[in-house]
């Protein structure tokens, strides 16, 4: 079966509105998983920012919030109601009862559906033989309000944008909302992140307390990232939260480097003005130790939050290098990146920075290939039947290359 096709006929059983779904031929079964986030008073427009760590009231500065006047894109993200109770979905082969293992699965920024993973989701739990649970992170997917990728409305803000930056560019519909917002507040990437990394944790223990049957309580689990997934991956990996990732192995597909090595200016992901902004704030709050913003302050203090606070080492790649390429050293074996020679948003040659080190003197796998057809960091295997046996081929090695690595 070619890629497009085993895209159109996983994309034709996926959220079915069932909790189980069978695809016999396939031999896959997707279940869905009904969520509810625990932290969601960590979000702005909370009335209750306590750290429960440390029994402390931390204010959020209102003030360090830019407002449109648009009501789709000024929303307080604690009155997202989406973004707290949602679903998450596991792909199993049908014939393994209970996996053994399982792969914690995270997209790329401004997502909104789950389509382009199918295809991936699906081998990885064929070849590596385990459950993948494809797991939106905050604000994305069936977590995002369905006016963000309303066109019409869209469009309303992207003309807005027109009009208030009128040197800006790389706007379109499809980004407007995500761009506004990490504009008005580029702190909400650790926000957003936070929350998805304490979901996560408890996704983790509902499977250790046997509470989800397709998944034996004792499976390893792994991590796969793809673009800013890759991000979080590698920090929830650094962190270890309870333990629970000692040994687990993490996958970045496009990406592995600092947040400041990436370049998501685009009219999939995020517009110019938005992204500038994103990059000078971060730069800011590093350069003076988090002086502006004392909550995120707090979270990022190693003292206090050692594992929130690998956040911090990973935004810019001059900043706390040596912290970050020791313990890279550390988990060396245990990550791999493959990345793609002509990706403009993820650039091979930064995941060789980030992970292999300044002297290139950390072992860390980065598997860099050129596939011989157009492709880009949005779309690696296009869905065209012009090219659909090469396709087939990239997608292939790739798959080997991640089934592999899970192996070992």
């Amino acid at each position: 079966m070619e890629y497009y096709e085993l895209y159109e006929v996983l994309k034709s059983h996926f959220d079915s509105g069932k909790e189980i779904v069978e695809v016999k031929e396939l031999n896959i079964t997707i279940e869905s998983i009904p969520f509810e986030s625990k932290v969601s008073d960590l979000l702005y427009g909370s009335e209750n920012h306590t750290c429960c760590k440390h029994s402390q009231s931390l204010e959020t500065n209102g003030k360090g919030y830019l407002l449109y006047n648009q009501p789709t894109v000024d929303i307080k993200d604690f009155d997202i109601e989406c973004n707290k109770k949602f679903t998450y979905y596991i792909l199993k082969r049908t014939d393994v009862k209970t996996a053994k293992g399982c792969i914690l699965f995270f997209h790329g920024l401004n997502e909104k559906k789950w389509d382009k993973y199918l295809p991936w989701a699906y081998e990885l739990a064929q070849r590596a033989n385990k459950a993948v649970i494809l797991f939106p992170i905050a604000f994305h997917m069936d977590r995002a309000e369905a006016v963000w990728s309303d066109r019409h409305h869209m469009m309303e803000i992207v003309n807005f944008r027109k009009r208030k930056y009128p040197e800006n560019s790389n706007y379109s519909y499809v980004n407007a909302a995500i761009s506004s917002r990490l504009e008005a507040h580029p702190q909400r990437i650790f926000w957003s992140g936070l929350q998805t990394y304490s979901d996560i944790t408890e996704v983790v223990k509902d499977i250790k307390n046997n509470k989800i049957s397709s998944i034996s309580p004792d499976a390893e689990l792994d991590l796969f990232g793809y673009s800013i997934g890759s991000f979080l991956s590698i920090i929830i990996k650094m962190a270890d939260p309870n333990r629970f990732f000692t040994q687990s192995k993490v996958f970045c597909f496009c990406g592995g480097m600092t947040i400041d090595r990436m370049f998501p200016i685009s009219k999939y992901i995020m517009d110019t003005q938005a992204t500038v902004k994103m990059q000078s704030v971060f730069t800011e709050l590093l350069s003076s130790d988090f002086k502006s913003d004392s909550r995120l302050k707090h979270y990022q203090n190693d003292e206090l939050h050692p594992q929130e606070s690998w956040f911090k080492k990973m935004l810019r790649y001059n900043y706390f290098q040596k912290e970050r390429e020791e313990r890279i050293q550390e988990i060396q074996s245990q990550i791999k990146a493959y990345v793609l020679e002509k990706d403009g948003v993820a650039p091979p040659m930064e995941a060789l920075n980030t992970l292999q080190g300044g002297y290139r003197n950390i072992p860390v796998d980065v598997e860099i290939k050129d596939f011989p057809y157009e492709y880009s960091h949005m779309v690696p295997f296009p869905l065209t039947h012009k090219h659909s046996k090469e396709v087939t081929e990239a997608f292939q090695q790739f798959i080997q290359s991640a089934s592999d690595f899970y192996a070992h």
